[in-house]
């Protein structure tokens, strides 16, 4: 995950690359960028059809594979209808990763390491993305944004490497003795109301936090004058302050019982980072409180959604679960560039920041109601 999130270039400076690089409009840029959430929610899907039906290891290590070849062809094709389906396909292949990935942590992890499990990935993933904006930002200022890709293209074929020769393969979701009677399957997911309005919350959550990445570098670049390789330091800033502050925190406030509490102080942390940005008048040390803020919020709340996530199945509706949390954040990649840059490009920045303050405030309100009729105890 370190490796792998280490190239995590081309979707953060992806709405920078489409008007600067490319010369689409703002609301195009967004259009086109839909396209990336539309192809994470149907790889989300079947990325948790295939765990449960094959297993993992091989689910994550053909991803990695096939979506590291994809990136070579943005290097070809760049109007917007093709860079669209591109979007489409390599978010389809990439994120049939998740809910193996999810499925793996659940397999090596017990109900007592699960949370710190998840930090711990989590560390690895935010570690590589304190890594790759920085990276990203120098490669695109003094390079060309083309690069992006092909470096993005070198560490997914480095992660897969990596898990191929050292991931243990362990049984994945569905016992796959053929010699054993079927077991009965536990309730699906879609039947469960209480995880499909958590599901959605995380989708409204979601929406307003990738913010981050869909419409605050514009903000940053358009209002505030930043280059990308300042805008490429305070994205950054974000993984490494993740890195440093989350596991320990994590390992102190850890309590099945308050999980739904940090989920609603971590919405509310995102119109508090919003209100920085609004009256920050394109300060760096506003942006910096904004991005200490909004990782706050990420801090809070994704830990013990995930865990929620992890700790809601039965092992052989691993997969199924796992694939609808991720779907919640493919419809939240879906839903914040267009919306974000829509608003933005029509209504200006502060009535774009004002709409997702009040997104945030609803999923708080959402995740405090299934606080208490939800039993984690």
């Amino acid at each position: 995950m370190l490796i792998n999130r280490s190239g995590s270039m081309v979707l953060l400076f992806g709405s920078l690359y489409f008007t600067r690089d490319l010369g689409y409009s703002i609301s195009t840029a967004g259009l086109v960028m839909s396209f990336y959430g539309i192809g994470s929610v149907l790889g989300s899907y079947a990325g948790g059809w295939l765990t449960d039906k094959r297993d993992y290891f091989s689910v994550m290590l053909y991803s990695l594979l096939v979506s590291g070849l994809i990136l070579f062809l943005f290097l070809v094709w760049k109007d917007p209808v093709s860079v669209s389906a591109l979007l489409f396909v390599y978010a389809f292949t990439s994120d049939i990763f998740r809910p193996a990935n999810s499925a793996a942590i659940a397999v090596n992890s017990t109900p007592e390491t699960r949370t710190r499990s998840v930090s711990l990935v989590r560390l690895a993933v935010n570690l590589g993305f304190s890594i790759g904006p920085a990276a990203g930002g120098i490669i695109a200022y003094h390079y060309g944004y083309h690069w992006l890709f092909v470096a993005d293209a070198c560490t997914t074929f480095g992660a897969a490497w990596m898990l191929y020769a050292w991931l243990p393969r362990k049984p994945g979701a569905i016992p796959k003795n053929v010699n054993q009677p079927v077991p009965v399957r536990s309730a699906s997911a879609y039947t469960d109301p209480h995880y499909m309005l958590f599901v959605v919350l995380v989708a409204m959550y979601g929406t307003a936090f990738f913010q981050l990445f869909a419409s605050v570098p514009q903000y940053f670049s358009k209002v505030c004058g930043y280059t990308e390789d300042l805008i490429g330091v305070l994205l950054a800033l974000n993984g490494l302050l993740v890195v440093l502050i989350e596991m320990p925190l994590i390992a102190r406030i850890d309590n099945r019982s308050r999980w739904f509490s940090y989920m609603v102080w971590g919405s509310l942390c995102i119109p508090a980072a919003f209100l920085f940005l609004q009256f920050g008048y394109g300060l760096v040390a506003m942006s910096l409180i904004y991005t200490l803020v909004i990782t706050l919020s990420e801090i809070l709340a994704m830990p013990f959604m995930m865990n929620f996530a992890l700790s809601r199945p039965a092992r052989d509706r691993q997969g199924q679960y796992s694939a609808l949390y991720s779907i919640s954040y493919g419809i939240a990649n879906i839903a914040a560039p267009p919306l974000g840059l829509a608003i933005a490009g029509h209504f200006g920045f502060f009535h774009m920041f004002s709409f997702f303050s009040i997104i945030a405030v609803l999923a708080a309100i959402g995740f405090y109601y299934l606080g208490r009729r939800v039993h984690l105890a």
